[in-house]
């Protein structure tokens, strides 16, 4: 095994991708394969590590998964899009993985190339899926993570919680694009608002694409001109313009995905995430207990796939509008409140 992790390093290396052996020397992964642990592979996306993204959320799942069941890991940051199916196709050659892992959208089509012809490989996909039965896609159930910022939202303007708030009756909603993936969040926040008060009016526009902040300033401005001061985005580096115009107009903004209340703490009140971190580590955990299938899996609340934090904000939720969040939250657990996944 040592040879062929050099081979591994060697190769990306010369490829110009980042290549780090973690969680052991030689000496220690021969003991620990000895005892049983399995070896697991990470490819992240082409954007790499740094600035809290999903690749450092995954990675904070694998870790976990090395300090609490003593699995070792590899872990791969490509150079561009092109290299993924390189790294995935040179790992699942090499025989040693017990679990590849690959995160993200992007590497659908690489990994179904791959997967198709390493039948025996076992792969976890996260926050994507494919329907190969030697793929375990993990994705996380947005609408409940979106429900409870929903919630939030209609009970900090209730509460009047912050000077930038007013009792009235409309919060807003800025999505990436219009397509099923992103009205599940949109489904769930004006689901979560609306359990709060059935009267309220929930604004709701796209910006057209993913990394166009300056029209995601612009429907911000719109929808406060409309009344708006709270306003949840699920639209990625578009949110910027969302977190701009808070600034600039002063209301309330609610993040996404990552916990983004430090990048405007004074104007962002909370962050919906989805935890990637428990997808990879529940991953790992069923190569390790041995209950991997490779079936599609779904994480919610109940699995802690996604949840939303106050941490980081300077707006301070009072403690009995959390309590009531957590009161909420175990009545969508238990089937109590049905939250819907489409508009």
């Amino acid at each position: 095994m040592k040879k062929r992790r050099k081979q591994l390093a060697a190769l990306f290396t010369a490829a110009g991708m980042v290549f780090t052996l973690a969680g052991c020397t030689s000496s220690d992964s021969e003991e620990t394969a000895e005892e049983g642990s399995a070896h697991i592979g990470i490819v992240f996306t082409q954007a790499g590590l740094g600035g809290n993204s999903f690749n450092d959320l995954a990675l904070e799942g694998v870790r976990r998964a090395a300090d609490e069941l003593g699995i070792t890991y590899d872990q791969v940051e490509p150079k561009s899009v092109a290299d993924e199916e390189i790294i995935q196709d040179e790992m699942a050659s090499s025989e040693e993985y017990d679990l590849i892992i690959c995160v993200g959208d992007e590497q659908v089509d690489a990994l179904n190339n791959v997967a198709s012809v390493y039948t025996n490989q076992r792969f976890a996909l996260l926050d994507a899926t494919s329907e190969l039965d030697n793929v375990a896609s993990y994705s996380c159930k947005a609408q409940e993570g979106s429900f409870m910022v929903g919630a939030l939202a209609v009970l900090a303007k209730q509460e009047q919680i912050d000077s930038k708030l007013s009792d009235g009756d409309t919060v807003g909603f800025i999505g990436g694009v219009d397509n099923p993936l992103i009205n599940e969040f949109a489904a769930g926040y004006q689901a979560g608002a609306a359990y709060v008060d059935p009267d309220i009016t929930v604004l709701r526009d796209y910006v057209g694409g993913f990394n166009d902040p300056t029209t995601a300033r612009t429907i911000a401005n719109t929808f406060r001109e409309k009344g708006a001061d709270v306003i949840f985005h699920a639209s990625g580096a578009s949110g910027m313009g969302l977190f701009q115009a808070a600034e600039e107009k002063g209301f309330v903004s609610i993040g996404v995905n990552l916990n983004q209340n430090s990048i405007a703490p004074d104007y962002i009140m909370a962050s919906m995430l989805k935890k990637l971190d428990t997808c990879a580590y529940h991953a790992i955990a069923s190569v390790v207990d041995g209950t991997y299938t490779g079936e599609n899996q779904l994480l919610g609340l109940s699995d802690s796939g996604v949840d939303f934090t106050v941490e980081g904000s300077n707006i301070k939720v009072p403690d009995h509008v959390l309590q009531e969040l957590d009161e909420i939250r175990e009545e969508i657990i238990s089937g109590e409140i049905e939250v819907p996944n489409e508009l």
